[in-house]
């Protein structure tokens, strides 16, 4: 059965004035702070939020003791400013293209190993070629960085995933986003330079099958685990960090042999008394670009993405495909 016009009213009323200012309180935690973000006064963002309940015919916010926080229907609209966000911001960047992308911004999450590699020389490109585009950064694990492009926390991901990864958040966790694949990282063996297996160019992982090691992030530790398995042991897993510099150290020491990522090694530096070497089956893991939807209608947004999957593909990588990738389909 339709709904009544008295049912609709109060929908139809609302703009995406309201909306963007509940999304920038449900981001900030106060009022205050979103009103400093906003560039309104205090007062004037408390009316605007009264208004938007009279509207919305319900309650946006409540009290809790001294702060404040959104109610479930608050929420709701709340999440709805997030595309509203995305929309303007394509507009406005739109605008920006016609006039030679002299403004806009990019925020970037990127995970730990591409922080002193690819980051650093991605954002010293964008200062040199788009001045006038804002850049920022923020280290964050792929599952956090898939979910800050979501909450609209960030406008680009730089992320990974690696075969047969029950938890890989470019699955369900993506649905509604834009994933790219712009290459892959080779996973190398990483052993005393004194171990017999140190002379070869590949190992063989069932020959590290007696070793003590090192493994990461929890991701990194479960593909350890599947390698592992696929080459018919269990690893005694001695130490577990996620400091590239500390493996390398803990390795020279003899401690332990363990598996990383190329950049991870790249962003450590070889250390004295450490051998490096590919594994005989050439594992890699993915690295991907992940945008919202339509998200790369911003013009400093397609530029950013553009730039990145060039410094991947520089690297020795297996490049593809820079230009918007699939849709993961589900509700956003």
């Amino acid at each position: 059965m339709d709904a009544s016009p008295t049912e609709t009213s109060g929908l139809a009323d609302l703009d995406a004035t309201s909306l963007l200012v509940l999304r920038e309180i449900a981001e900030r935690g106060s009022i205050t702070a979103a009103a400093s973000a906003l560039g309104y006064s205090q007062p004037a963002l408390s009316q605007q939020v009264r208004r938007a309940e009279a509207r919305a015919g319900v309650a946006l916010v409540e009290r809790t003791g001294r702060g404040i926080r959104l109610t479930p229907a608050g929420r709701v609209l709340a999440r709805h400013g997030g595309a509203v966000a995305t929309a303007l911001e394509a507009a406005r960047g739109e605008l920006a293209d016609l006039r030679g992308l002299r403004s806009g911004r990019v925020r970037l999450m990127a995970f730990p190993s591409a922080s002193p590699s690819i980051v650093p020389e991605f954002m010293a490109e964008m200062a040199r070629r788009h001045p006038g585009v804002r850049v920022s950064f923020v280290e964050a694990e792929p599952p956090e960085a898939v979910a800050a492009v979501r909450e609209d926390r960030a406008d680009l991901a730089l992320t990974f995933s690696y075969p047969g990864d029950h938890t890989d958040p470019h699955r369900e966790s993506a649905r509604g986003l834009e994933v790219t694949t712009i290459g892959s990282d080779p996973m190398h063996v990483v052993l005393p330079d004194t171990h017999p297996l140190a002379g070869g160019d590949t190992v063989d992982l069932a020959g590290l099958s007696r070793e003590p090691w090192i493994a990461g992030c929890p991701r990194c530790r479960g593909h350890l685990l599947e390698l592992c398995d696929t080459a018919g042991f269990a690893p005694r897993i001695a130490v577990e960090t996620d400091n590239f510099v500390a493996v390398e150290e803990l390795v020279a020491s003899g401690l332990g042999v363990a598996v990383l990522p190329a950049l991870a090694i790249e962003s450590a530096g070889k250390r004295a008394g450490v051998a490096v070497r590919g594994t005989t089956n050439g594992d890699r893991r993915t690295l991907h670009l992940v945008t919202a939807r339509g998200g790369r209608g911003v013009p400093a947004v397609a530029v950013a993405a553009e730039a990145l999957a060039r410094l991947v593909a520089g690297r020795g990588g297996t490049p593809a495909d820079p230009r918007p990738g699939r849709t993961i389909e589900g509700d956003v």
